[in-house]
């Protein structure tokens, strides 16, 4: 039977083994590559092996070298290649810790960690050749951001934008815009078919850059979310006695401030029934009894009874036994126990374990 090694090292390029005299083939050698066709071979290996390699990642130059070696490549003996796949596993094992690609990668890495006003500043030292997807670090926005960014480019840009966010943030980036506004950019989403990669490039960096460009701002919520957070923790009477001065003063302010409010008389209204058992579940018992029991206004007595329809039969009679029991609470236990559920759910929607319902009601008195 004719020797494998040997079929495998007639491949283009490679030497035919030297036979020994007792008439077996001596060791097979591999082939020398250079760096950039060992770098070709550990592609192709990885393309073939069905792995996502972010070869778009690399600067242009080398995505052009890579491509032009795979090209030159042809056919590589087996032994050749497991020497390649060896060297590269070795370099691999040997790796301890690995660092981000330049200074705008660097910033990337560490985005959130680092005060504001210092990514702002080195992102501008990393503008002018930046390296990465700039569309990536726009789809991290809020939606409000970017329609105001859609509305201040030209329908064209805009399109560009809207084709380039998941179909789920879009929609609500439309639903942000001006009725015509909003028409006029879906309409030149039609003629966004002939964009080459490289215009959708330049357009991101240039809204990237604009980001950048921003003043960073010490305060991460609006003035009427601060307001509306501090009003959840106060006495139902603090929290009215202020919402009424608001409305004397600066009315506009004062609705922005009564739609970040969310107090325990909401929770029949913007709470979903299916999420009260996980929100029970962070709630001590002695805390829901003192909540459900000192519950005097209406539209508290409301949430206490959608919360006891929200849960099982068999918990919801415990608890109407262990209201009775108790007798009458203190306002303030009873308010501090309403705050404490309050929080709980705020933090519950702050962590995604559950979400709020939407209201367009903005004359809540609550």
């Amino acid at each position: 039977m004719q020797d494998t090694n040997a079929l495998v090292q007639m491949a283009p390029g490679a030497k035919p083994p030297a036979v020994d005299g007792d008439g077996t083939a001596a060791q097979v050698v591999p082939r020398t590559l250079n760096a950039r066709q060992k770098a070709a071979i550990v592609v192709r290996l990885l393309l073939n092996e069905g792995a996502d390699i972010p070869l778009e990642d690399l600067p242009d130059d080398l995505q052009e070298k890579l491509t032009h070696q795979l090209g030159e490549m042809g056919l590589v003996d087996r032994v050749t290649l497991d020497s390649v796949a060896q060297e590269f596993g070795d370099a691999l094992d040997n790796i301890g810790l690995s660092f981000p690609h330049g200074l705008a990668g660097a910033l990337d890495a560490i985005n959130g960690k680092i005060a504001p006003a210092t990514a702002a500043r080195l992102r501008k030292v990393a503008g002018v050749r930046q390296i990465g997807d700039p569309w990536q670090r726009l789809r991290e926005i809020p939606a409000e951001d970017l329609a105001a960014m859609a509305q201040a480019e030209s329908t064209e840009v805009a399109a560009v934008i809207l084709s380039k966010l998941e179909t789920a943030k879009a929609a609500k980036l439309l639903g942000l815009l001006p009725g015509p506004v909003a028409r006029r950019i879906t309409y030149a989403v039609a003629k966004t078919t002939n964009v080459t990669p490289e215009a959708v490039e330049r357009i991101g960096w240039s809204l990237a850059t604009q980001l950048d460009r921003r003043p960073a701002q010490a305060f991460t919520d609006g003035p009427g979310a601060r307001v509306g957070a501090i009003l959840n923790q106060s006495a139902s009477t603090t929290r009215d006695g202020l919402l009424t001065a608001l409305d004397e003063e600066d009315s506009e302010f004062a609705s922005v401030v009564r739609q970040s409010i969310f107090t325990f008389a909401h929770i029949s209204s913007r709470i979903v029934a299916r999420d009260v058992p996980a929100i029970l579940r962070e709630v001590d018992q002695p805390v829901l009894v003192s909540a459900l029991a000192g519950a005097a206004a209406d539209d508290d007595k409301i949430s206490v009874e959608f919360l006891l329809s929200s849960m099982s039969s068999r918990m919801a009679d415990n608890i109407r036994e262990e209201i009775a029991e108790r007798g009458r609470v203190k306002q303030s236990e009873a308010e501090d126990a309403m705050t404490q559920i309050v929080g709980t759910i705020r933090d519950m929607v702050d962590e995604g374990t559950i979400s709020l319902i939407e209201t367009d009601d903005d004359d809540e008195e609550n």
